[in-house]
């Protein structure tokens, strides 16, 4: 029976991979045991003094679970950022206005037939609050209606405001590839990056072993 849980990744060029076989054992940093049903869509970014790690967090429902690590070496666990029903949390890469702030998708049970981003922020990483609306998948130049839009991995800061790696679902359940929406001074488009971390080794996280 296929579990979903998070694995470590190792590569000094990019290209070829080792997924560690057995998942991440995360350390507690939460009040009491959280449960777990399954843990999945990590996405990792540099923040302060640490890689902060969100993923899907099954827990009565799926939510955004948060943690980090020093290493890569030894993972902890701090405590669910929102209530269910909730995925794709995306972190800044930095404070804004001295908070810490985060981009997800409230969503349902199932295959969501809706899905808005929300900005929410942070004192301390645990309790999330100010929640804002971000934008809505309302795009009238792709064939088909666009469902839902699901923030992915993490920004790129540039001089004129940050760029938000998104991908959008059409009812059909066809990716979408040509949006650009805009929020304020958030950018919205389609990119693809890598990730460079320290003496070149790049580092993931995976769902699953490949």
């Amino acid at each position: 029976m296929r579990q979903m849980r998070i694995h470590k990744g190792i590569s000094w060029d990019g290209i070829n991979w080792n997924i560690y076989p057995e998942p991440i054992n995360f350390i507690s940093k939460t009040r009491d045991e959280l449960e777990s049903i399954y843990k999945y869509d990590p996405r990792v970014i540099w923040l302060e003094d640490r890689y902060y790690i969100a993923w899907c967090h099954g827990y009565y429902g799926p939510t955004i679970g948060v943690g980090y690590t020093f290493d890569f070496e030894k993972f902890y666990q701090l405590e669910n950022a929102l209530l269910p029903y909730n995925r794709n949390g995306v972190l800044f890469p930095r404070k804004i206005n001295g908070k810490y702030a985060m981009f997800s998708r409230p969503s349902d049970s199932g295959h969501t037939p809706f899905g808005d981003i929300f900005y929410s922020e942070s004192p301390d990483m645990i309790h999330w609050g100010c929640h804002r609306h971000g934008c809505h998948p309302k795009v009238e130049k792709v064939i088909g209606r666009v469902q839902r839009l699901e923030p992915d991995l993490y920004q790129l800061e540039t001089k004129e405001g940050r760029f938000l790696i998104y991908y959008g679902v059409l009812t059909s359940c066809h990716p979408v590839t040509d949006l650009s929406i805009v929020w304020g001074r958030l950018y919205w488009t389609l990119i693809t990056m890598g990730s460079n971390l320290q003496d070149s080794t790049i580092f993931t996280l995976s769902t699953n072993p490949v």
